[in-house]
């Protein structure tokens, strides 16, 4: 049986004014650790002295790994020198990075013990903790301000995170570089909160960390945190991730889940629209914007037979779905979806399209006599968004009303404007309440707030009213000729010969 080969171990050296103590710091490499290095990475970020200097002297000596020593011209910031070097590791092919401070301040002497977890396939990322072991990060030097900081803020972060770990605020670091690979860290700050945002990113993704005891060491090298700022910095980032994953904001350096989360029964507009097809008899629905096919899933279950459609094709939906078509509505409908549909289902799309109108109208040909549309758009008019417009705090967010992807917005009078105009009749427009259970949980106040959300949308739902639902026909005019119904549209055909006068 062939052995997998080892992984391909680097070690970055992040290092700014330290031409005192990098050469100290590289020599305390455990020699024996020395031969499994593949490559060592220096960036100088733009130091004032001869750091870069120090490192290519180092580089230089026999029986050295092989390093690369890079400066600089800019100042990058503590973030950016690190985003700098993963994107070395990755384009060097290196499989693990372990993250050197070039003061000191971490022992090099534990870096086989960094590196063994990701190794053996325990974790995508192994944090050096100073507060694993009680009393060792005081006995090491560590002020009590600073000791004391680092305890409140972790548990702190451990509380709004849901995390277990021991100290938050570690600059000793291993992880997987095809882990890096995978989150959005070129997004993340350049300041020194870096790391705290990375915290997060491998817990949102739903990656291991591991921790292990390291020594504090503190010397006379120089600290360029500014602990309040940083202190600031690191509560905004985990307050702006827990108000991102509820909807609010936009915090670009958190990815958003492809997939629509639909929960059935939750007083969502895809919940009202299923109500509303248990009433209907079954038959073919055209989903637009199917997403991973959750509501197209029931829909089946009921027994209609659903095509889905999304410009995404989110893993399993196929299995979701009868039929699935991959296609931007930008471009319109696609051919290969068919016709002759009995529903069709828009449930907050056509808000993410710059001309809805045409959709809307291409929507009307693919169904058949009698066909029926159900769509759901935020309210722009709900009090949340007419807020933030008076309080000249209008911005977007992640989800909801404000959806950063929305294009259009949407009125209940808007509404009824657009679908008239694309030539439908309105047959009914039913109104949701805030879904306060997305920020607040199941708890009992989410219930409390959620019926009287509920109870106002009834009364007033152009401003209570979060999402409005509506269902629509194509308009289909009738006159009546000699007691007959007759379509309209024939009677402005000029072949059409009404049923008295065949023959005459």
């Amino acid at each position: 049986m062939k052995e997998s080969p080892s992984p391909r171990i680097g070690i970055l050296v992040v290092a700014y004014n330290a031409e005192t103590t990098l050469e100290k710091t590289l020599d305390r490499i455990p020699e024996d650790f020395r031969s499994r290095v593949d490559e060592i990475l220096i960036l100088d970020d733009a130091s004032h002295d001869a750091t870069f200097t120090a490192g290519c002297r180092w580089s230089q000596a026999d029986g050295m790994p092989r390093t690369v020593v890079m400066r600089h011209t800019k100042n990058l910031g503590y973030g950016g020198n690190q985003k700098a070097g993963y994107a070395l590791a990755a384009a060097h092919g290196l499989d693990i990075i372990v993250l050197l401070h070039g003061d000191g301040q971490y022992a090099p002497e534990l870096l086989p013990d960094m590196v063994a977890p990701i190794e053996s396939g325990e974790c995508e990322a192994v944090f050096g903790s100073r507060m694993m072991k009680s009393g060792t990060a005081l006995k090491g030097g560590m002020p009590v301000y600073k000791w004391l900081g680092n305890r409140i803020l972790t548990r702190l972060e451990n509380g709004l995170l849901g995390s277990q770990l021991t100290e938050f605020h570690s600059g000793y670091r291993a992880y997987s570089v095809e882990a890096l690979k995978r989150l959005p860290i070129d997004r993340n700050t350049d300041a020194f909160d870096f790391d705290t945002q990375i915290i997060v990113q491998l817990l949102n993704a739903g990656m291991r960390i591991k921790e292990i005891p390291v020594p504090t060491y503190y010397g006379d090298e120089i600290c360029y945190v500014n602990g309040m700022k940083y202190a600031k910095d690191v509560v905004k980032d985990v307050l702006e991730y827990r108000l991102a994953v509820k909807g609010f904001g936009t915090c670009a350096w958190i990815p958003k889940p492809v997939e629509y989360a639909f929960k059935e029964g939750d007083g969502s507009s895809h919940a009202v629209i299923l109500e509303k097809m248990r009433k209907l008899p079954p038959g073919r629905v055209l989903d637009l914007g199917c997403s991973g096919g959750l509501f197209a899933e029931r829909l089946e279950a009921l027994g209609h037979e659903v095509t889905g459609v999304d410009f995404v094709e989110v893993p399993g939906v196929r299995e979701k779905c009868t039929y699935f078509h991959l296609a931007n509505l930008e471009e319109g409908l696609p051919v290969e979806a068919g016709v002759d549909f009995d529903y069709v289902v828009a449930g907050d799309v056509i808000e993410h399209l710059s001309r809805p109108e045409r959709v809307l109208t291409e929507v009307a040909t693919v169904l058949r006599p009698g066909g029926q549309v159900l769509l759901s758009v935020p309210n722009f008019s709900h009090w949340y968004s007419r807020m933030r417009v008076a309080l000249g705090a209008f911005d977007y967010d992640r989800r909801g009303i404000l959806d950063e992807t929305h294009l259009r917005f949407f009125t209940r009078a808007s509404l009824r404007r657009t679908v008239r105009n694309a030539g439908y009749d309105v047959l009914d427009i039913a109104s949701t309440g805030a879904p306060f259970w997305s920020l607040l949980g199941r708890g009992p106040l989410a219930a409390v707030l959620g019926g009287l959300s509920r109870l106002l949308t009834r009364i007033r739902p152009t401003l209570f009213g979060y999402q409005h639902v509506a269902l629509l026909t194509p308009h289909a005019a009738e006159t009546i000729i000699a007691g007959e119904h007759v379509d309209v549209q024939d009677i402005l055909n000029p072949q059409y010969v009404p049923a008295d006068r065949v023959g005459v």
